[in-house]
């Protein structure tokens, strides 16, 4: 079974991922940790802010890794951004069955209230080593963004409107 997970920037992705290996052992694939690994290692020269392109980069291998774990009855976690919104038309129905999928964004109000405190919790998991200059309007874009591509390629969206901590009881 694989576990996706996507979503906008300051959202969970990581988060999630990490307490569902805690809980349940599964491991995960970070696709951040995967960009870093083929851009320090010269195999792109792509950038970290080479969003649109590193979706078309990663999103072959990270689909390939996908069906190898299916093939293997193996359990994976992949987390990251660069997953694109019509992502089901790569999969047959054999994989399509083996794959929850989940998509995190936070609505415009719940962004406005809780900026300080998004970018408070940043680096909750991961440290980041650059220092991005997230504004509260990339924020509201690239959340309205992940609300609009995957709602309009018929993904349910887990919209964060209220309490944030609230998606996270239970695992």
């Amino acid at each position: 079974m694989i576990i996706l997970i996507t979503g906008a920037s300051h959202t969970g992705k990581t988060l999630l991922a990490q307490r569902m290996l805690e809980k349940y052992k599964y491991p995960y694939l970070s696709i951040d940790h995967l960009k870093m690994g083929l851009i320090r290692s010269g195999n792109t020269n792509l950038t970290p802010e080479d969003d649109d392109e590193l979706t078309d980069y990663l999103w072959p291998i990270v689909r390939e890794i996908m069906k190898t774990a299916i093939e293997n009855a193996q359990t994976l976690i992949v987390e990251g951004c660069y997953i694109p919104a019509d992502w089901r038309q790569d999969f047959d129905e054999i994989y399509l069955g083996q794959i929850r999928f989940i998509c995190l964004a936070m609505s415009e109000e719940y962004i406005e209230e809780h900026f300080d405190e998004i970018i408070g919790h940043e680096s909750e998991i991961e440290t980041r080593l650059v220092k991005e200059d997230c504004t509260m309007d990339d924020l509201k874009r690239c959340n309205r963004w992940f609300i609009d591509a995957f709602g309009d390629a018929g993904e349910k969206v887990v919209l964060i409107t209220d309490n944030f901590d609230v998606f996270f009881q239970g695992l």
